[in-house]
C-alpha cells in the first residue's frame, strides 16, 4: 500500500515553515526560513509584509521538504496553511497583490483616534460583536490606506489573511475561514461570517470580502503555475486552514469547551475554549476569537514577543553558548537551561520588563529593560537573566489566565503547553510552579503545523472533522506537576512584578522612555 501524506505551511511571526506529515500525524520532514517584517520608510509604527520575497521563501521550503522526504509529490493528498493572525493582504481586480501588513502593524493611530471621536462608543459596539478592538484590527488600517495612499485603496478589490494568501498562491482561488478572518475585527462571532455593515458605517468598501467557509473545507487543487514553482502535484487538494492559535489548539487536542492551552512561540497565547454564545467581557481586557471548531470561541490572552525576546537574548549575549551548541549538535537553549537550573527561584530578584499582561482596550508596553540588576557577576549573568526571562513569560501568562478565569468562570487546573518553549524542561516546570497547574506536553510540540495537517486531512477525507483528527493524532509524552512551595513564592514575585511594571509604564506616560509597542490610537 502506497503511503500518503499531508502538507502544512506555517507562516509565523518570525519564520515560515513547510512540514510534511503522514496520515497518522507522524512528522516526515520540515524546512524553515526565518523572515522579518520591516518598517516602511517614513511611516512610523509600520510593519510591512513582503509578499514578493516571502512567497520565494515559501517555495524554497516546499521544494526543500520534497527533497528531504524523497517522496512522490502525487502522494501528498492535501495542503493547508496557518499563519500569524491580523496580518492582511489586499488585491486588485486581477488578483495581484497590492499591499500587505504583518500582525502588529500599528501605523493607523490617527485613524483609531478619528473613529473613536467621530463615532462615540464604536469600538465597544464592534468589540461586543467581533471580540476584537481596534488595536490590531483591519478597519483602521484600511482607513489609513484610504487617507494616505488613495491610489492603492481605489484599486482594492479583495482582502484576505496571510494564511488565505498562502493557499491563494498555491491554488489561484481566494477564500477565507472564521478563525483568522475574525481577527480583522470585521466579523460576527455568533454567525461566524463577515460583518459588512461595520465597513459601511465608517465609509469603507463593503464588497471586498472573499467567501467564508469553515476550516477543513477543500476548495481547489494546486494550480499548474504553482505546481511548476513548488514541485507539488496538481492532484493535491488545497484546504482552508486557520489562525495559528486556533489550529494550534486543534493540534493540542484542545477542541472541547473549557479546555486550556498555552502556545509558546514568537508570541505566547493563553487560550480557553468557551461557547460561541458567550458575550465578550465589558472591560475589553481579553480578546475573543472564533475557534476552528464550529460553535466554539476562544478567550485569549497574548504575551508579546516572548519567543522573539529569547532569540534576541541568544543572539546579543550568548555567542559562546551558540558556538558550543554547534559543536555538540544541540540547541543553545539546552545549554542555557542547564545553567539556568542552578539559579534559584526569582533569579536573584532580576525583573524583566517586556510584555505587559493583556489590556486589550488600551494596550501598550513599557520600555524593554531588566530591573534590579546586580554588579556581582556571580549573581547577575547570562544564566540568571535567561532564567528571569523564562519566569517572566510564565508570570505574564498566569496573569492573563486569571483574567480569563474571572470573565468565563472556568477554573484552570490543567494546561496543554506547546510550541518551541515547551521543548525546555526548565520552562515547563516553571510554568507548572507559576500557575499551580498540571502541565501536559504533547509528543508533537509543533502543534500549529499539526493543526494545519488535521485541517488538510479533513479536506482530503482522512478525518470526519477536526475534532476527529485531533482525537486520533494528538498524544502526550510529558507531565509536570507544580511544586506548591514554589507556587507560593511565585505569587509574591508576581505581585511585585505588577507594581514594578506599573511604575515603568509611568515613565512611558511621561515621555521619559519609549514603549516597546503601542496599539494604534493609544
Amino acid at each position: 500500500m502506497i503511503k500518503k501524506y499531508l502538507l502544512a505551511i506555517d507562516g509565523g511571526t518570525g519564520s515560515v515553515r513547510a512540514l510534511l506529515f503522514d496520515t497518522n500525524g507522524n512528522q516526515i520532514a520540515i524546512s524553515q526560513q526565518e523572515w522579518t517584517h520591516q518598517a516602511i520608510a517614513n511611516i512610523p509604527n509600520s510593519m510591512g509584509f513582503d509578499y514578493i520575497n516571502n512567497w520565494v521563501l515559501i517555495k524554497e521550503c516546499i521544494l526543500d521538504v520534497l527533497k528531504l522526504s524523497k517522496i512522490n509529490s502525487d502522494d501528498i493528498l492535501a495542503v493547508s496553511s496557518t499563519s500569524m493572525r491580523e496580518g492582511i493582504v489586499l488585491y486588485d481586480e486581477q488578483g495581484a497583490e497590492l499591499w500587505a501588513v504583518a500582525n502588529v502593524d500599528a501605523r493607523a493611530g490617527n485613524e483609531v483616534k478619528f473613529l473613536k471621536e467621530k463615532f462615540p462608543g464604536i469600538e465597544e459596539r464592534y468589540y461586543q460583536q467581533s471580540g476584537q478592538t481596534f488595536s490590531l484590527g483591519s478597519i483602521p488600517r484600511l482607513l489609513w490606506l484610504k487617507n494616505n495612499q488613495a491610489e492603492i485603496y481605489e484599486k482594492v478589490a479583495k482582502i484576505s489573511m496571510i494564511s488565505d494568501w498562502i493557499l491563494y498562491k498555491l491554488s489561484g482561488i481566494l477564500a477565507s475561514e472564521p478563525s483568522n478572518a475574525g481577527t480583522t475585527g470585521i466579523f460576527d462571532l455568533k454567525n461566524r461570517t463577515w460583518a459588512y455593515q461595520m465597513m459601511e458605517q465608517v465609509g469603507l468598501k463593503t464588497n471586498i470580502f472573499p467567501d467564508c467557509f469553515e476550516s477543513g473545507t477543500s476548495f481547489g487543487n494546486v494550480s499548474k503555475t504553482s505546481s511548476k514553482e513548488t514541485g507539488l502535484s496538481c492532484n493535491t487538494k488545497v484546504v482552508l486552514g486557520g489562525g495559528d492559535v486556533q489550529l494550534g489548539s486543534a493540534g493540542l487536542g484542545v477542541v472541547k469547551n473549557g479546555q486550556v492551552a498555552i502556545l509558546g512561540g514568537s508570541f505566547w497565547q493563553q487560550i480557553v475554549n468557551i461557547k460561541s454564545t458567550i458575550q465578550p467581557p465589558i472591560d475589553m481586557n481579553i480578546r475573543i476569537n472564533s475557534h476552528v471548531i464550529n460553535n466554539l470561541s476562544q478567550a485569549e490572552g497574548i504575551t508579546f514577543f516572548s519567543g522573539l525576546i529569547m532569540r534576541w537574548f541568544r543572539d546579543a549575549f550568548c555567542d559562546k553558548e551558540v558556538e558550543r551548541a554547534l559543536k555538540l549538535g544541540i540547541s543553545p537553549y539546552t545549554i542555557l537551561e542547564d545553567e539556568a537550573k542552578k539559579i534559584p527561584i526569582g533569579s536573584y530578584g532580576i525583573t524583566p520588563i517586556f510584555s505587559d499582561s493583556m489590556k486589550y482596550g488600551k494596550w501598550y508596553h513599557a520600555s524593554p529593560s531588566f530591573i534590579n540588576l546586580s554588579i556581582d557577576p556571580m549573581i547577575c549573568n547570562r544564566y540568571s537573566m535567561f532564567r528571569s526571562l523564562e519566569e517572566n513569560a510564565c508570570i505574564v501568562s498566569k496573569i492573563n489566565l486569571s483574567k480569563i478565569e474571572k470573565f468565563s468562570s472556568i477554573k484552570v487546573d490543567e494546561i496543554v503547553f506547546a510550541g518551541g518553549a515547551s521543548r525546555g524542561e526548565l520552562w515547563c516546570q516553571i510554568l507548572a510552579d507559576v500557575t499551580g497547574c498540571r502541565i501536559k506536553v504533547p509528543k508533537i510540540t509543533e502543534a500549529t503545523a499539526l493543526g494545519a495537517c488535521i485541517a488538510a486531512g479533513v479536506g482530503a477525507g482522512i478525518f470526519q472533522s477536526i475534532e476527529d483528527g485531533a482525537e486520533k493524532l494528538v498524544s502526550f509524552e510529558k507531565e509536570y506537576l507544580p511544586n506548591i512551595n514554589n507556587y507560593v513564592k511565585y505569587q509574591e514575585i508576581e505581585a511585585k512584578w505588577i507594581k514594578i511594571y506599573e511604575a515603568q509604564l509611568k515613565l512611558v506616560d511621561e515621555n521619559l522612555t519609549d514603549s516597546m509597542w503601542k496599539a494604534p490610537g493609544v
